[in-house]
């Protein structure tokens, strides 16, 4: 069941980036987990803005590079949960085993063949 629209999607991506930027100081991150976060905030932050989809800025990457990046992104970061951050004492492990999480969800649900289709048309 895909249900998120181009749009949508757009708006949480930029969501997302503002989320992974004030995590540090929400969740209490130090050294290199905050490190971690700020930076996937900024490769987030990167990658929307250069997707061709409505509320990409430069539009130089395939929608469906985005939607294969964020399906890694997810898997990768659920794994980085349990690998680098296992014995992270700052809630990071859970963290990242939600965020990857709603990554992957989001994936799941969004309509990226839809959002080809409705923007390469328009």
């Amino acid at each position: 069941m895909k249900f998120i629209s181009p749009k949508i999607h757009g708006l949480i991506d930029y969501l997302v980036v503002v989320f992974l930027f004030i995590s540090p100081t929400l969740f209490g991150f130090t050294g290199t987990v905050a490190i971690f976060t700020y930076a996937l905030g900024a490769v987030h932050l990167l990658l929307t803005i250069l997707t061709n989809y409505p509320l990409g800025i430069l539009r130089i990457i395939p929608v469906t590079l985005h939607a294969s990046i964020e399906l890694l992104v997810g898997v990768v970061l659920i794994v980085i949960a349990y690998t680098l951050f296992r014995d992270n004492a700052e809630g990071s492990k859970l963290y990242y085993v939600i965020f990857g999480t709603v990554i992957l969800l989001t994936w799941l649900v969004t309509d990226y063949r839809g959002i080809f289709h409705r923007w390469s048309n328009s």
